[in-house]
């Protein structure tokens, strides 16, 4: 079964291009805005929108969402809500939406429910970061049949054996994080990024993805060329908020992504 995500990569395969993937939190700069802005990112070139679903303890999350999320959360943004949004974002734009979030947000709500309501508001796929593919079996199979993909996440630490066992539950992409730690602009890249995104790929070929600390067209087109997308998060959320009083706020944003997505382009 196919879905946006799976006909996104499809796309941009036989366009040569890389993958690139917006991270905003739902409900931040506001929750009203929030349809708006998904559509707006995917206007401007985002091939993918990763949606932060807030979450009271955000699991690998830097100061930069942290804080987006505690601002969602004060503004009373629940999962609930990060469905309507989904479906209001929907009438606006077909962009693939991934949701993520802890596991804990989709157990608390029913492992089936949360899949078939991911499905019918129109999320594309889950990202539930403390989720190990070990543990999976019942997330799956409620994913599996909302026709829901699940991103699971790659470290630099992750054994041969366990790159293996992601490789082989992940459906939609997978996400190869850039290095240890939590999420937030750097600078520079790590330097063994490249062989590490090469071992995952040696036993797949579904698309690896990487993010983390991304957060440049020079960062995009570094990564594109050796991983099939590259997902920038804490300098989209940054930028966000520190702009959300400009007026041309959307305008300024639509042009910040359309930069990062010249990165993606192959020669």
């Amino acid at each position: 079964m196919t879905n946006r995500i799976d006909r996104a990569f499809d796309r941009l395969r036989s366009a040569n291009e890389g993958a690139l993937i917006a991270f905003v939190t739902a409900g931040d700069p506001s929750i009203e805005g929030t349809p708006q802005l998904i559509a707006d990112l995917a206007s401007a070139g985002a091939d993918i929108v990763e949606l932060g679903v807030p979450y009271s303890d955000p699991l690998a999350d830097g100061p930069t969402i942290q804080d987006s999320t505690q601002r969602a959360l004060d503004r009373g943004t629940t999962p609930d809500t990060v469905f309507q949004l989904v479906r209001q974002a929907r009438t606006l734009t077909e962009v693939p939406i991934v949701l993520m979030t802890a596991y804990n947000i989709a157990l608390k709500y029913g492992l089936d429910r949360y899949a078939k309501t991911c499905s019918e508001y129109g999320a594309d796929g889950c990202i539930l970061t403390d989720l190990p593919p070990e543990g999976s079996a019942d997330w799956k199979a409620a994913a599996d049949a909302a026709g829901v993909s699940t991103v699971f996440l790659v470290a630099p630490t992750s054994t041969p054996d366990r790159i293996a066992l992601i490789t082989k539950y992940s459906t939609g992409f997978i996400y190869c994080v850039s290095r240890t730690g939590v999420t937030g602009t750097r600078q520079e890249l790590p330097t063994e990024l490249r062989d590490l995104v090469t071992n995952i790929r040696s036993g797949t070929d579904k698309p690896v993805c990487v993010g983390f600390g991304i957060s440049s067209a020079d960062h995009v087109k570094q990564v594109v060329d050796f991983a099939d997308g590259a997902v920038i998060g804490s300098a989209l959320v940054s930028f966000l908020h520190k702009n959300r009083d400009n007026s041309n706020l959307a305008d300024e944003t639509r042009s910040l992504v359309s930069d990062w997505k010249k990165g993606t382009i192959r020669d």
